[in-house]
């Protein structure tokens, strides 16, 4: 997709008349449109799909479920609720340290003397590295969990996250970079452990507790237009306020070390 956009730089499109930037973004978008309008369709026929053909019944004939009821049970329960909020941090971290890499990375190559766009051609290809650490990091962990307590091992990987994101802020060049890439060998567990964790015990009510857990994926969409604010402000007491940013990252590894912490001393 980025091979595609107008390469212009920030600095050209700032020289260009309304209309001319109006046109340049019209024609950016439209590259932008083409791949999330055949995701679209791919999902609408999932959906069609989904809803025309014949499911298996359930085994489990239990299906009088009070949402109210059932809500203010699960809510009481402290592993639950401070599960929630975990994965809410978690997906916002998550999000944050894949979507502004590339701003991260644009800034450190950009200071090294590469064109705007082919460093934010490299950023991307860090970004995938990035995913490709997260894939491999979940086996290695899954392993790890034979031997480790689940909240032990979160908090541990949380702690290392901080750590990482310490570096990200503070350390200028790729090694800053380097240290934001090595952020998702820490969260490529995270999400199934705060799930199985915040589930055990529930019983039943684990049906009903699931979708509140999915729904705190919301922090991905609450989180980063905060990071991205702080963004634009350039620098923040002397340092990039791409750096400075983030530290809502840090902040959200900080909320999942509690969470680790907690589970750990409940149930070694």
């Amino acid at each position: 997709i980025q091979a595609q956009l107008n390469e212009a730089s920030t600095e050209e499109r700032a020289l260009l008349s309304d209309a001319d930037f109006a046109a340049m973004r019209d024609a950016d978008l439209g590259v932008l449109i083409q791949p999330y309008l055949i995701i679209g369709i791919v999902i609408a026929v999932m959906f069609l799909v989904i809803y025309f053909a014949k499911m298996p019944h359930n085994a489990d004939k239990n299906h009088d479920v009070h949402p109210l009821a059932t809500l203010k049970r699960i809510c009481c329960i402290p592993h639950y609720r401070e599960g929630v909020v975990a994965q809410f941090f978690y997906v916002g971290v998550q999000i944050m340290c894949w979507t502004f890499i590339i701003q991260y990375g644009t800034r450190v190559f950009m200071n090294e003397g590469i064109a705007e766009r082919e460093a934010e051609v490299l950023s991307q290809q860090y970004n995938i590295v990035a995913m490709v650490i997260f894939v491999c990091s979940r086996f290695i962990c899954t392993y790890f969990l034979k031997y480790i307590n689940a909240g032990k091992l979160l908090g541990i990987l949380a702690v290392v996250g901080v750590l990482l994101a310490l570096g990200v802020i503070f350390i200028d060049g790729r090694m800053g970079l380097y240290c934001l890439v090595a952020i998702s060998g820490c969260m490529s567990l995270m999400f199934p452990t705060i799930y199985g964790i915040a589930l055990q015990g529930l019983g039943d009510d684990a049906k009903f507790g699931a979708a509140g857990l999915i729904m705190a994926i919301l922090g991905g969409s609450v989180l980063p237009p905060l990071q991205a604010s702080i963004i634009d402000l350039k620098e923040v007491w002397g340092i990039p306020a791409v750096n400075v940013s983030f530290v809502l990252p840090l902040l959200c590894f900080v909320v999942i070390i509690t969470y680790g912490y907690r589970t750990y001393q409940r149930t070694k």
